[in-house]
């Protein structure tokens, strides 16, 4: 059976959302971590650049894995295969601390994506059962620093912080988040108390806040565009791994 989808531009361009020259950088990323394997053994039935392209067809589209058989011409048993082989190596690596992280200014905000595995999500106030993903991401190029391992939907943005172990990634750079990430030592909303309205100076900075704070926002609906974040079906790490190769494409999409 001949399949119609191969490693050409009109495909990579219309199926994945990437150019030909960034989606040459991913396939580069992925040769490099040993995308190929160890000589020896059953040779893959696809080339690699056509089995980097199924993974990135499957995150972008969300078909079933029924679905991408006939377009690839293999077997879906093929299909889940290359995406189990490949899916950590298309995962971004995580930024280190910047030379001018005094003059960097990041963002923080958790999103909600819906499973299909009750162990990795939790019925959440999107009303579906949910995971949480904690992300970072630069404010002036919305470029994804890095994301955390998901959570249940019901934790809280302040304790999935804290547990997630991305504080490392921001010493010595200022780190906005919302009101959810109060006592984290992130740069967070000031909050009316009691009988006190808010000073007029407090107003205008919670203002410019807001309105910085929202490219994360603009960030996550850019990421969503892969539709796996928006019913994953995977299992077990199938959601981090979806995660990080769509923040890996993201940044990709952005920076070329």
């Amino acid at each position: 059976m001949g399949g119609v989808l191969r490693a050409e531009p009109l495909w990579v361009e219309t199926f994945t959302g990437l150019r030909m020259r960034q989606f040459e950088r991913l396939l580069k990323v992925v040769r490099e971590r040993g995308g190929n394997g160890p000589g020896g053994g059953r040779p893959w039935c696809l080339p690699l650049a056509d089995r980097v392209l199924l993974v990135a067809v499957y995150y972008r589209t969300n078909l079933t894995m029924r679905q991408l058989a006939p377009l690839f011409g293999v077997s879906s048993a093929t299909v889940c295969r290359v995406i189990q082989r490949l899916r950590p190596l298309l995962a971004i690596e995580p930024a280190s601390r910047p030379a001018d992280a005094v003059e960097r200014l990041w963002i923080v905000d958790g999103t909600l994506v819906p499973v299909r595995d009750r162990k990795v999500g939790a019925s959440s106030r999107n009303y579906r059962f949910s995971a949480n993903v904690q992300v970072i991401i630069d404010a002036d190029s919305k470029l994804v620093i890095a994301a955390a391992r998901p959570v249940p939907g019901t934790t809280a943005d302040a304790k999935a912080w804290r547990d997630s172990g991305l504080a490392q990634h921001c010493q010595g750079v200022t780190v906005l988040g919302d009101g959810a990430y109060l006592n984290t030592g992130l740069v967070v909303p000031h909050r009316k108390r009691p009988g006190r309205a808010l000073l007029p100076g407090e107003e205008e900075d919670n203002a410019e806040h807001r309105r910085v704070r929202a490219r994360v926002e603009h960030a996550f609906a850019r990421m969503k565009h892969y539709k796996i974040l928006r019913d994953c079906r995977q299992r077990g790490s199938g959601l981090h791994h979806a995660v990080q190769a769509v923040a890996h494409m993201h940044n990709l999409a952005l920076a070329a």
